[in-house]
């Protein structure tokens, strides 16, 4: 495990990766919670950033695939609580995020999970529904910790307000990409590469694209406007198909870095 965790641990990981950087996304708990930690593991092994899914009864920005894996994990007794044991019991080799709605954060204690992330060797957060006007309290306890609140824009931004929001990001910035929620289309929007090159011009982070991308050819294109990509939807379904998670990841790598 790296020395130091936090804002500048997930941003020098980016900016260091081979091409593009891969941050892979799974469900905590998924898809039992005793088959997890190889989960993990496998993934820590191939992914630059691994974010860490907590579960949540109404995640409103995902789709069907993960609102399912959501689901099981949640009816198999995952808590954020649950989450942070294991993450302190287990040296997970890439730097990790937790990636949850705002409500089980608030009701486990703001200043408790500030503690819990720097005692988990947590390095940073993304919370989805938590809007950048009224994020100040969280702000206050994981800038104390110097730990990440990666902030999201999609291609509706303003110009005004994409740069307050890429100012405002830690770790990275992550760029939605399409419309709706997680794991929809299978392919990218046209208009992609502008937007993404928009975000990277006001961004003084890495940028990483997310929400839609599923395989290598997708990567590759996108690869030209951006630090990174965000797979989520895609690898749980590569899980779910009984494939090892990490050869997946390596799949995904343009040809000429994959090896």
């Amino acid at each position: 495990m790296a020395d130091s965790v936090g804002a500048g641990e997930i941003t020098r990981s980016i900016r260091e990766a081979s091409g593009p950087a891969v941050c892979a996304y799974v469900i905590a708990g998924y898809p039992t919670p005793e088959s997890f930690p190889s989960v993990l593991e496998s993934v820590a092994r191939s992914a630059d950033i691994v974010e860490i899914g907590v579960p949540f009864t109404d995640p409103m920005a995902d789709g069907l695939t993960i609102q399912q894996a959501s689901r099981v994990a949640l009816s198999n007794g995952v808590t954020l609580e649950w989450i942070f044991e294991l993450l302190e019991a287990t040296d997970v080799a890439a730097p990790h995020l937790l990636m949850g709605y705002y409500n089980p954060f608030l009701a486990f204690g703001l200043d408790r999970l500030g503690r819990a992330m720097v005692h988990s060797r947590t390095s940073g957060l993304i919370v989805p529904d938590l809007p950048l006007e009224e994020n100040g309290p969280l702000r206050k306890v994981l800038d104390s910790d110097v730990l990440a609140l990666v902030q999201l824009v999609t291609p509706s931004t303003s110009l005004e307000r994409l740069q307050r929001i890429t100012n405002a990001s830690a770790g990275f910035v992550y760029a939605v990409i399409t419309s709706g929620v997680t794991g929809g289309k299978t392919h990218l929007p046209v208009e992609a590469p502008q937007y993404l090159d928009r975000v990277r011009a006001a961004s003084p982070l890495p940028v990483l694209a997310g929400f839609g991308v599923r395989d290598r050819a997708q990567v590759t294109a996108l690869a030209p406007h951006v630090d990174g990509v965000v797979v989520g939807s895609a690898l749980i379904e590569a899980i779910d198909r009984g494939e090892d998670p990490g050869a997946f990841l390596d799949e995904l790598r343009p040809a000429e870095v994959s090896a």
